[in-house]
């Protein structure tokens, strides 16, 4: 009896100190992230696209939703930065609220011969999803996998038209560029955000992927294109994003690609307006947070590790060190990548990234879990090299720069939450 009652006891312990999981939601508090326990948080993940022209995450013509997340968890990372464009909404919208077929959306972007194709091998590799599953309730499979793995998700408002991303003329730039409407961009992130709140593991959201100046309007470049804009928008996002789901954090992106964050973090004068970065300008401001981007390609006058480490502190990096009551806020490196080859991973930028943001205690995501796009720039099946994943996303691209330093990174990162 007694031998009994204890597994009884400890069985619902067990399940109780299940349940705790994701133990959110998530607040800032100061430089940290912490959970409802005030334990800190660190992100430790990967980027899985699902904003190009399908409008659908990436890879699963190859591989089943199961066997990616597996993938990502044979890793130890936590979370999924997971993309998506405003226009998968907007269609909605101008669907009378009702999702759109992904066979469809296969067809419109890759052709009749090609789409139907695509469509029956992702049927194939995930058999419950059925001949008229949407956009949504894909990413709802992805959401519900990634919880059973206890791996968070973080949503990305990577572009408004569905598009490879980012190209200075592509429309998609900046506030009021051809494609980017103020208005269905509040709208869709008020949408995603409410439909979140059925993913227990929905801790965070983007407002912007990467704003940028635009080639393709001078309008845009001269009239818009400031940090006063900026300020005036990201408090209209964070705040459709909050009224519609008080529980994520949001993630503020900087200009310049997401690469410079540093007159908001210093509180310097957004001109033109003559307006200081304040955190209490916002309704919720204890669930910001600060992202920032970095590729070799912008760094490569950093030829030491320390030089990298003074380009990523004037880019945003000092608010980790900073006491100022207006502006400190959680850091996360939302994207860095290169080349999966055999020696790429040895050089200064990705040795010196694997070492220095699990010591700065940063979260980060790489880019990116798969090795090919159904579409990108107009080419289909394209390959991506800075894929962790093959080409089929059968296997590691680079299993050395993945078993003898991501995943130690990765076990560093959340040694130190």
């Amino acid at each position: 009896m007694f031998f009994t009652r204890l597994v009884s006891i400890l069985a619902a312990v067990s399940f109780v100190l299940a349940a705790d999981w994701p133990n959110g939601p998530f607040v800032n508090d100061g430089r940290w992230i912490v959970d409802a326990s005030k334990n800190s948080v660190i992100y430790a993940g990967v980027n899985w696209p699902g904003a190009a022209e399908t409008m659908l995450p990436e890879g699963l013509q190859y591989q089943s939703i199961e066997f990616i997340v597996a993938k990502i968890k044979e890793m130890g990372m936590n979370v999924i930065r997971l993309t998506y464009a405003t226009e998968m909404i907007d269609q909605i919208y101008d669907n009378g609220g009702e999702g759109i077929p992904i066979a469809t959306a296969l067809v419109s972007a890759l052709g009749q011969e090609n789409g139907t194709s695509i469509f029956q091998r992702i049927l194939a590799n995930n058999p419950t999803f059925s001949e008229n599953i949407t956009h949504l309730e894909v990413f709802d499979a992805i959401a519900s996998e990634c919880a059973k793995n206890e791996i968070y998700v973080h949503l990305d408002n990577h572009v408004s038209k569905a598009m490879w991303c980012c190209a200075y003329n592509d429309g998609n730039g900046f506030f009021h560029d051809t494609y980017f409407d103020v208005g269905n961009w509040t709208r869709g992130l008020s949408y995603m955000a409410n439909h979140g709140l059925s993913w227990p593991n929905l801790m965070s959201m983007s407002l912007r992927n990467e704003l940028r100046p635009t080639l393709d309007s001078l309008v845009v470049t001269t009239l818009y294109y400031n940090w006063g804009t900026w300020y005036t928008n990201v408090k209209l996002g964070a705040d459709a994003i909050n009224a519609a789901n008080p529980k994520v954090l949001i993630f503020l992106s900087g200009l310049l690609s997401d690469t410079y964050l540093t007159p908001a973090i210093d509180e310097a004068w957004l001109l033109p307006s003559f307006s200081t970065f304040n955190k209490n300008d916002f309704a919720a401001p204890n669930k910001l947070v600060w992202e920032l981007h970095n590729y070799d390609l912008v760094t490569l006058e950093a030829v030491t590790c320390s030089e990298l480490q003074t380009i990523l502190h004037l880019a945003g990096f000092s608010t980790l060190t900073s006491d100022n009551e207006k502006t400190a806020l959680p850091m996360v490196m939302t994207e860095w990548g290169f080349d999966q080859d055999d020696s790429t991973w040895e050089g200064v930028y990705a040795t010196c990234l694997v070492d220095y943001l699990p010591a700065q205690q940063v979260g980060w995501m790489i880019w990116v879990i798969g090795g090919s796009h159904y579409i990108r720039e107009g080419t289909q099946d394209a390959d991506e090299t800075y894929g962790m994943l093959n080409h089929e996303w059968s296997d590691w691209r680079s299993p050395a720069f993945v078993e003898e330093a991501l995943i130690p990174m990765v076990n560093k990162s959340l040694s130190n939450a």
